[in-house]
């Protein structure tokens, strides 16, 4: 099992999952984390969460949700579709 020492790549291993296939919210998805071990701040977690390319926020301000852009793929070692040429 991988193990992420940063928010954003804890939240990967959360988008491998397929966790983000339906909107979560911020708590939500701290919720997950700490139930696999993990407890980044609320702050970190946010940043992350809104700078990472593989979620879109979707929602009202105080509810909002994230879900995944798209879903991942195995080739896929950046947060990035692969592209096939």
């Amino acid at each position: 099992m991988a193990v992420a020492k940063t928010a954003p790549d804890a939240l990967k291993l959360l988008w491998e999952e397929g966790f983000f296939k339906i909107g979560h919210s911020y708590d939500e998805t701290i919720a997950e984390l700490s139930k696999k071990g993990y407890n980044f701040s609320y702050n970190a977690l946010r940043m992350a969460m809104s700078r990472v390319d593989f979620l879109t926020k979707s929602g009202d301000r105080g509810n909002s949700k994230f879900i995944q852009k798209y879903p991942y793929h195995e080739d896929d070692t950046h947060g990035k579709p692969s592209q096939k040429n």
